[in-house]
């Protein structure tokens, strides 16, 4: 089968072909529809070799980790070959404290997943080691659905983080509208009485946010003041500073994008009096189910832009150059 895969730390990824897997006991075998593209993806290949080694993570393997399919081969009850699934994107042991609590993404196992450091969904097939990473799809389409299992699942986890300080008719600002913050619109539009202001410097996502159920747009936060929580997809120097002064005292600001952007010091003044920081990267499995489930019922739109396989190196591009006619991309089989 063909694969997009990171062959050497420090080369671009290729189209290679290797076997399909062979699922062994406990293990299934998915056929993949669709796999939504990340940034992260584009940063993997870059990564040092000794970061690599101390993550767990094994040269050569295909990425994605937005994957969904049907069932291609299962000994597991429950699943029958055929059955659309969705892939959950973050790995957990399923045995730690963290996840014996429902606490799956706070798991110190899940450094080595799924497209980073093990073979994920960049492929026609991909194997699944236990049947806790499959959620069914019902009625879903599974070419559409894989970006639900980061882009959709890790924003929904980041509002149902900020929730406790949202209060009806609240400010709440969205930095970065793009990929994961379009489903964060919709999750406030969904979850809240907020009154949502979307941020980004982006005319074309900012025109698509209010059919998103932005209240108001921005292209910076410089007039926004007094927010009751600020969620911020991007993570420069810049958007940090920004979200933080916007929030009013007893707000929330959660920290999901990666650019890469610090608090700078003087920390006295800079953090909302008696609120919350928070950050991280991915999302629970309960986060999943509640996101399907939302799906499932035409609750959320699935803005995507489709490219064969053949295609996935320009659609990496255009991800990169942020020219991407929709949120996000989709690889097709």
């Amino acid at each position: 089968m063909r694969a997009f895969r990171i062959t050497e730390w420090g080369q671009q990824p290729q189209v290679v072909d290797v076997p399909v897997p062979t699922p062994g006991r406990g293990e299934l075998l998915v056929r993949v529809a669709g796999c939504g593209l990340c940034h992260t993806d584009v940063t993997l290949p870059h990564i040092p070799a000794s970061v690599g080694s101390r993550l767990g993570w094994r040269v050569p393997f295909t990425l994605g980790h937005e994957a969904a399919g049907w069932v291609a081969s299962s000994d597991v009850p429950g699943f029958a070959e055929g059955d659309p699934v969705a892939l959950v994107s973050p790995t957990s042991c399923g045995q730690c404290w963290h996840c014996l609590r429902g606490l799956d993404s706070s798991c110190p196992n899940g450094l080595a997943g799924r497209g980073y450091g093990r073979d994920g969904g960049l492929a026609e097939y991909v194997l699944v080691s236990s049947p806790r990473f499959l959620i069914p799809l019902g009625s879903l389409d599974p070419v559409t659905a894989g970006p639900l299992t980061d882009a959709g699942a890790t924003s929904y986890h980041a509002v149902r983080r900020a929730l406790p300080r949202i209060h009806p008719g609240g400010l709440v600002a969205v930095i970065g509208v793009g990929g994961l913050g379009s489903y964060a619109v919709q999750f406030l539009r969904l979850l809240t009485a907020a009154t949502i202001v979307a941020v980004d410097t982006n005319p074309t996502r900012l025109a698509a946010a209010p059919t998103l159920g932005a209240t108001s747009t921005a292209a910076d936060l410089s007039d926004v003041r007094g927010a009751a929580a600020v969620l911020d997809f991007v993570g420069s120097d810049d958007t940090i500073a920004a979200g933080l002064a916007a929030l009013r005292p007893g707000g929330a600001y959660g920290l999901i994008g990666a650019a890469g952007g610090r608090l700078k010091p003087p920390l006295f003044g800079s953090l909302p009096r008696d609120g919350e920081v928070f950050t991280f990267q991915g999302s629970s499995i309960a986060d999943l189910h509640d996101v399907i489930s939302l799906a499932t019922t035409g609750a959320l739109r699935l803005d995507v832009q489709r490219f064969p396989f053949d295609a996935v190196q320009d659609a990496y591009s255009r991800l990169t150059a942020g020219t991407l006619d929709s949120p996000r991309a989709l690889i097709t089989f």
